[in-house]
């Protein structure tokens, strides 16, 4: 029987999947529903790209970014008499603008559980299980911000209910995303929310729930971004690390100048800094140490929030207290955005939960010395001007009301 390298790539963009129904033009499955797909000459991993270009008009390299390489697996057609060999791939997409070539006959940005609902190409859900979000993506996601970690986590709920999972197993792996990122507060708000609104102890409605979550957390953080918009509008800015609903909040601002700090160990204000460019925004991307130097020449420092506390201080990417203690010392306002689920609704101030890098990123010698490389700080209450969300600003009143809200939430447990 004939072996055939085939790749697969989808393309997400938000929670979407970019699906194209297969046109009388090309040699098989035609009329079924595919991803981007053609033959693996030799590279997979490059070939991907090609027909992401090809088949789109997308340009990979500036407008998509590999997510994950799924598992190569094996698909038998005996009625083509071909062995096919799938090589999966995940892009996160900035972009819903195709262009489609003659393999096309119509495409759609759809929720990949709607892949269980069409006829498609042979094991397409398969090829979409071995890349979607899992626990361990949740829990080894090192480089995005809590808001897009919380949204995977709920997506694993959603795609685990869609492909069979019962209610019980899904409460376990609602418990291990929950033990996945503790220091995340929207992970366990998230979680716990798409549990305590399910309509009933089933996997319908846990599926239901979790689609209802992920659609109300997408628009929590937009709205949230906006608002911090309109309150820095035209403002100098400093940020750091890659927060997606600050790096939409500054696109927003239109700030003349933005001032990105590269955020060691991970880097991630490096990303933000391109993006920022990308954008059309006047950006200088500068050292983590350069902060206090720089610091005085910007209207405002604005940052996210991986969780705000009871009293009102927030955990962040490591540099963020740095970067407030210098604002302060200068008189220039620091700013947070995110969404209310952002809040803790039992966290001792402290003592929070704080993730550490590997040790290994800042040093891999064999001197005999001890390394400290955190991965989140402590930034207090004192030193935070506003917390902007999708509700508006919060003062340490509103902080209560919410963490008590987000409290009952986890009487499911």
């Amino acid at each position: 029987m004939e072996e055939t390298h085939v790749v697969t790539v989808f393309l997400r963009n938000g929670t979407d999947v970019l699906l194209f129904r297969r046109s009388e033009d090309v040699g098989s499955y035609a009329g079924q529903w595919g991803a981007v797909a053609g033959h693996a000459e030799g590279d997979p991993d490059a070939q991907a790209r090609v027909e992401i270009r090809e088949e789109t008009g997308i340009d990979p390299d500036a407008d998509a970014t590999l997510v994950h390489t799924g598992e190569p697996f094996a698909v038998t057609d005996d009625e083509r008499g071909t062995r096919w060999v799938v090589h999966p791939f995940l892009f996160d997409c900035d972009t819903r603008d195709v262009t489609p070539n003659y393999e096309t006959a119509g495409y759609e940005w759809v929720p990949p559980t709607a892949i269980r609902e069409r006829e498609t190409v042979p094991d397409l859900w398969t090829s979409y299980d071995r890349v979607r979000p899992s626990v361990e993506s949740v829990s080894d996601d090192g480089t995005h911000g809590s808001a897009y970690v919380s949204v995977r986590a709920c997506e694993v709920l959603r795609d685990d209910a869609a492909a069979g999972a019962d209610y019980d197993a899904l409460l376990g792996t609602a418990r291990d995303l929950l033990a996945a990122r503790e220091s995340m507060a929207a992970v366990a708000n998230r979680v716990n929310r798409v549990v305590a609104d399910a309509a009933d102890t089933d996997a319908d409605a846990i599926l239901a729930s979790a689609c209802a979550v992920i659609d109300a957390a997408l628009a929590a953080d937009g709205d949230a971004a906006a608002a911090a918009a309109v309150e820095l509008a035209d403002a100098s800015l400093l940020t750091l690390s890659r927060s997606g609903t600050a790096l939409d909040a500054i696109v927003g601002a239109d700030p003349d100048h933005v001032v990105v700090a590269e955020s060691r160990t991970g880097r991630e204000g490096v990303v933000t800094a391109e993006r920022l460019a990308e954008a059309g925004l006047d950006v200088t991307l500068t050292t983590d140490a350069a902060i206090a130097s720089l610091v005085a020449d910007v209207d405002a420092v604005l940052v996210g929030a991986d969780t705000v506390l009871r009293d009102g201080s927030v955990v962040n990417k490591v540099g963020t207290r740095t970067a407030a203690l210098a604002a302060a010392a200068v008189d220039v306002p620091v700013y947070a955005v995110c969404a209310t689920d952002k809040v803790a609704p039992e966290t001792d101030p402290d003592d929070p939960d704080l993730e550490a890098a590997p040790p290994t990123a800042l040093y891999d010698g064999d001197a005999p010395l001890d390394v400290v490389n955190p991965l989140f700080d402590v930034t207090s209450a004192s030193l935070v001007t506003r917390i902007v969300t999708e509700d508006g600003v919060l003062d340490p009143a509103d902080v209560e009301g919410v963490a008590a809200a987000l409290s009952a939430l986890r009487a499911w447990q």
